[in-house]
């Protein structure tokens, strides 16, 4: 289920991205250098009382200025109200209500979206003060004065904005269709296949990078079984992200991988690996989804005999840290291979979907053991008392042990391997989590 999203908006200068960063609990001003995601500072995922969505961080709205970069500004606060299913409305309690925060609001009910009314710099705890009550002149209901800076407030902020949100709008599909999201760099061939596989042109195909603007589902049914393939816009190093439209089309494409179950991470066999692919790879991984990788454009490559395993060698180098990923070399243009994609799909959905009984995965975990000793530090040895599956998507294991800071990487990685080589899990990743306990 595609998580909801909550757009932060209002005039320059009243503390917008302070709230941003004191909702999300950091500071999310950098670009995360890591073999994973890449994080734009635009988005990040907030969770309250338990549940889990979008908050969406926008440049502050001049609807008078027409100035390029305010106007800039504007377009990108525009399109963030498009996409939200809430808006907060920021304004500042020190410059009072303005004619701007009129416009503003005026220009937020035209949108016929849920509206929150935040008034921020209220620094004093206790009775809000007067100056608050002339808001409610927007005409937007309750205005909740916070602190963006101390967090003063924020709680009862998100209790309204959690009110608005709806957690049960589902997919509306049954538990027999795979929901496959296409993923990758612009221009790889993702809506060609996704077109070849619906046997009409269902997307815009253009050479230029950027023609999918939104993610689009397309339904399958085949002999091979119930698909729903989720068309993404291309995800570019956040320096070639210059439209404010296309941040939207990163964030949406962000989130059809939550939304699937997995994940077709394309690449053009005419550039091969890239860092970005690592990144658009490393997110699909981090949120535990079954993954494919597949090379697209395969027909334009000049082969010999040997050219295919030579650059499966390459793809599992580059892949490195994501040692349990399939790949397949097809071409969206002719159509090559794209059946034996669809079973890729539903064996890749059925490993991550696994699920082991407690009984076996303690025989594998004694011969193991028995195997390779557990690892021990001045003269204390790690036991393992029993392991068990907790979850399935992805498949995720609980190790009870007597001391958790003896169970190194090394030793975790050599039982998931040893795991894998029983039970294959294969193109789906494999979350291993210590609980500590005593040795009775």
């Amino acid at each position: 289920m595609s998580k909801p999203i909550v757009a932060i908006v209002g005039r320059p200068n009243v503390g917008k991205s302070t709230l941003f960063n004191k909702l999300v609990g950091r500071r999310i001003a950098i670009v995360e250098d890591t073999p994973g995601v890449t994080r734009d500072r635009i988005y990040y995922e907030c969770e309250w009382r338990g549940k889990s969505f979008m908050l969406v961080d926008t440049g502050g709205i001049e609807p008078r200025e027409d100035t390029p970069m305010l106007a800039a500004m504007r377009k990108q606060a525009e399109i963030a109200i498009d996409h939200a299913d809430v808006i907060i409305l920021l304004t500042d309690i020190r410059a009072g209500l303005t004619a701007t925060d009129a416009d503003v609001a005026a220009m937020l009910q035209k949108s016929g979206k849920s509206i929150v009314l935040c008034v921020n710099k209220c620094d004093s705890t206790g009775q809000p003060p007067a100056e608050l009550y002339e808001f409610y002149n927007l005409g937007l209901g309750e205005p909740y004065p916070v602190s963006s800076v101390h967090g003063i407030g924020t709680g009862d902020l998100l209790d309204a904005v959690y009110e608005h949100l709806n957690f049960e709008d589902g997919d509306d599909y049954e538990a027999e269709y795979i929901k496959v999201a296409v993923i990758g760099k612009p221009n790889v061939g993702k809506s060609s296949l996704i077109n070849f596989i619906a046997g009409e042109p269902r997307m815009i195909v253009a050479d230029a990078p950027g023609t999918t603007r939104d993610a689009t589902d397309t339904v399958i049914e085949n002999e091979k079984g119930k698909f729903v393939f989720i068309d993404t816009a291309g995800i570019r190093r956040k320096a070639r992200v210059e439209e404010a439209i296309e941040k939207y089309s990163v964030l949406r494409s962000y989130m059809a991988v939550d939304r699937a179950d997995v994940c077709v991470i394309m690449l053009d066999a005419t550039e091969g690996f890239t860092e970005q692919d690592s990144k658009i790879a490393g997110y699909a991984h981090e949120q535990g989804k079954g993954c494919i990788v597949a090379l697209n454009k395969w027909d334009a490559v000049d082969k010999d005999g040997k050219t295919m395993q030579e650059m499966r060698k390459t793809l599992e180098h580059d892949f490195s840290f994501m040692s349990y990923v399939p790949f397949i070399f097809i071409s969206a243009l002719t159509g090559q291979r794209v059946d034996s994609l669809f079973e890729l799909i539903t064996y890749v959905a059925g490993q991550n979907a696994m699920r082991i009984s407690t009984g076996t995965l303690n025989d594998l975990l004694g011969q193991a053991t028995a195997r390779v000793q557990p690892p021990s530090d001045k003269g204390k040895r790690l036991k393992i008392f029993y392991i068990t599956q907790a979850s399935t998507k992805p498949p995720t294991f609980v190790c009870f042990v007597n001391r958790a800071k003896l169970f190194h990487f090394s030793y975790q990685r050599y039982l998931e391997n040893q795991i894998r080589q029983t039970f294959g899990l294969e193109g789906t990743p494999v979350r291993m989590i210590v609980r500590e306990r005593e040795d009775k």
